[in-house]
């Protein structure tokens, strides 16, 4: 049984008239007659009773009428599938992050996606760089969004933002009441960071930043994530230095301002092996995409 046979079957079950049905198809009358006997005969059974005036499908032929359209749309959808798979359009990619995406890029990111290839799902973990790395050279991730600057070696890396600095500190705060925070404002005040083996571009970019101002950061404790660093601030045990992005959702007790140093920013990149499948140069260009449109 062909496809072809069940299209034309299909064909002359609607229209019940072989010369309609024909036109339909493309194909000549007798052609058309002969793929309906092929099928029937293949079924070993009769699908239409017919006189020299008339079709019509027989009891078999209104029975098998169903299945033959399911049959049908299942290989158009199959083959759809496969078409799209070509292309891209469909899978699931996995991609790690780091939280200074979570407020803006990460949503806008999902959400083009989305509009653009709705068959495209994403396997979203929060992972530190280092972890990160190590995944991608295994290749358990796709696609990582690392804090920079990183050792990247072997990885394909584009920089997707940019973001300064700010201090964040309880509301109480003396410093609370200054609109930016000098270097010069944290000696003698104990900060929280991020641990270095999570993120080692961002600590020791932040701390050399700090020295050419002939500021020495008095650090109380390196912590694992930006949100406990977050809810120590909040108890009133010190400060919190961190990327803007990362300070986005604040306790209502806690309040974040900016950190000059002299333009010193930090960076979240794009980190991928190589770009090997049709499915992830569309990621790649839906990146690309998100980035230039929040520039």
């Amino acid at each position: 049984m062909e496809l072809k046979h069940l299209r034309a079957f299909v064909a002359l079950a609607e229209e019940l008239h072989f010369g309609r049905a024909a036109a339909r198809l493309c194909i000549v009358q007798p052609a058309l007659s002969m793929q309906i006997k092929t099928l029937e005969d293949d079924l070993g059974a009769r699908l239409f009773d017919r006189d020299r005036h008339s079709v019509s499908l027989s009891a078999t032929g209104a029975i098998f009428l169903a299945e033959a359209r399911a049959t049908l749309h299942a290989a158009a959808r199959a083959e759809q599938a496969a078409r799209r798979s070509a292309r891209g359009e469909v899978g699931t990619l996995r991609v790690a992050f780091v939280s200074s995406v979570l407020p803006r890029l990460l949503p806008a990111l999902m959400r083009e996606l989305h509009a653009r290839y709705p068959l495209i799902e994403l396997d979203l973990k929060d992972m530190p760089t280092p972890d990160q790395i190590a995944a991608l050279h295994d290749g358990r991730l796709d696609f990582g969004l690392i804090r920079l600057p990183a050792s990247g070696a072997g990885l394909e890396i584009r920089t997707v933002l940019e973001e300064p600095f700010v201090v964040a500190l309880p509301e109480d705060h003396a410093l609370a009441r200054k609109a930016t925070i000098r270097p010069a404002d944290l000696r003698g005040q104990p900060a929280f960071v991020l641990a270095r083996r999570y993120a080692p571009g961002l600590y020791d970019g932040m701390l050399l930043a700090l020295r050419q101002q002939r500021v020495t950061l008095d650090i109380a404790q390196e912590l694992g994530e930006f949100t406990t660093l977050i809810a120590f601030v909040a108890a009133g045990l010190g400060l919190g230095v961190m990327p803007l992005n990362a300070a986005a959702a604040l306790p209502p007790n806690v309040v974040a301002k900016p950190l000059d140093l002299r333009g010193h920013r930090t960076a979240v990149g794009l980190a991928w092996r190589e770009p090997d499948s049709a499915l992830k140069r569309i990621f790649v260009d839906v990146m690309a995409a998100c980035v230039a449109h929040a520039s």
